[in-house]
């Protein structure tokens, strides 16, 4: 074989390597390990002298790649979780089978005639991979393949394919989807995907470089750059939540209910929308994704679900991307959700880009986060006046003294969710 590379940016276009150094992670890591960015980044090696992809990298290529060609709908994990089985994220790994005949390349294993025939069939014509199949060892390429096949597979026969059975047939084909050859596969990739760090992550089409974290935000609805926003319509709920999260809202029997009177779909659960084709949650899917986020999160630290879902309809009125500059559901920013991720340590979600927080998850897990972070400011047990007040201006911006008229809305709102009778002021965030 002639192909070899010892720099990234022998495989690598410059605008991927651009792309890779605006990655905060892989910027991290590249800098520790003393890369400079505008010169040439040196691939790490295993013993064998192989080149390799490191964990974060390869993260890193297969969020890239899903983001700007397949508009995330392709999950990284997966990605990765293939990877790390096919390859061991090695760019030049080459397999040949014996009972096929077939040869298999790159991080990917994808056989260069299987890239022939989605460049034919399929209209994946970005690479000229016909002309030049050994390109197909360079990362992003190999990803982007992998990644096509994968969105293929997962509509195989004009039908919404499961997890398994897209993880199965990419090992052994659509013949052998549920055959009992590819049960091991499936079965290692489940314990390859629940080894990686907490990820449940959405990517959209923007990128905004990660700050410096600060000592305590001041407000978390400071407003951001403008995002696009989505389309309600044929907008699903599995491009925006991970699998995980949807089995959760499916087993909330008052979602379950809902979705099953809507004619939902597993696989193919739509976003309500409004005239204006902008996305929104229903009342009861909002409560649900705040009592799951409560449960497994916050389940120690007193937050209550009518508090989040007051929040929330103040704030963005239920619409999933936010309302004007106050980015997703809970309107936390950017700089607030990174430093609550970095420096307070709220890791259950990851949150590298804007577009993160326009994922209902997300964006609650943090609007919790943060309240948590509140209801102690300064060292000091905060009454839930305080904290709704501080939540929406800053904590440094509260005045008790006076009567705040969002205050008064959330008390309004509050009862809607809870009907019982509220102490003005009293502690019932704890």
């Amino acid at each position: 074989m002639g192909v070899s590379f010892k720099y990234w940016d022998d495989c690598v276009d410059p605008e991927d390597m651009e792309a890779m150094w605006n990655q905060p992670e892989v910027r991290r890591e590249w800098l520790d390990v003393g890369e400079t960015q505008g010169q040439r980044v040196h691939l790490s090696r295993d013993p064998d002298g192989q080149p390799y992809l490191t964990q974060t990298e390869m993260r890193a290529v297969a969020e890239i790649v899903t983001r700007t060609h397949f508009d995330s709908l392709i999950d990284p994990e997966m990605i990765c979780a293939i990877a790390e089985l096919e390859s061991d994220r090695q760019p030049l790994a080459v397999r040949y089978d014996k009972k096929t005949k077939l040869t298999t390349v790159g991080i990917m294993q994808i056989a260069p005639r299987t890239a022939e025939w989605m460049v034919r069939e399929c209209n994946y014509s970005l690479f000229p991979v016909e002309e030049d199949p050994d390109i197909l060892y360079r990362p992003f390429i190999s990803v982007y393949f992998g990644a096509a096949y994968l969105k293929w597979l997962s509509n195989f026969d004009n039908k919404a394919r499961t997890e398994e059975f897209i993880v199965r047939a990419y090992k052994g084909g659509t013949k052998k989807a549920n055959n009992k050859s590819t049960l091991p596969y499936w079965k290692r990739y489940l314990s390859v995907k629940e080894s990686f760090p907490s990820r449940k992550h959405f990517d959209g089409p923007l990128r905004t470089q990660a700050p410096t974290s600060p000592t305590s935000p001041t407000s978390p609805l400071a407003p951001t750059s403008p995002v696009s926003p989505s389309s309600g319509i044929g907008l699903y709920w599995e491009s925006r939540v991970s699998s995980e999260d949807m089995e959760q809202m499916w087993n909330h029997p008052d979602v379950s209910k809902e979705w099953n009177n809507s004619n939902e779909e597993r696989g193919k659960v739509h976003f309500a929308h409004n005239s204006e084709k902008k996305p929104y949650l229903s009342p009861v899917e909002l409560k649900a994704i705040a009592d799951i986020i409560v449960s497994k999160y916050f389940s120690t630290r007193g937050i209550k679900t009518t508090v989040l879902c007051a929040l929330a309809e103040i704030i963005s009125m239920r619409f999933i991307d936010g309302v004007e500059a106050r980015v997703g559901l809970m309107g936390i920013d950017y700089s607030t959700a990174f430093w609550l991720y970095t420096e307070v340590g709220y890791r259950a979600y990851r949150v590298d880009y804007v577009e993160d927080l326009m994922k209902p998850f997300v964006s609650m897990y943090f609007g919790a986060a943060y309240l948590a972070w509140l209801s102690e400011y300064e060292g000091r047990e905060r009454n839930l006046q305080f904290i709704v007040q501080g939540y929406i201006v800053g904590p440094k911006n509260v005045n008790l003294q006076e009567t705040c008229p969002m205050w008064l809305k959330f008390e309004q709102i509050l009862s809607s969710y809870e009907p019982r009778k509220r102490n003005e002021g009293s502690c019932s965030i704890m």
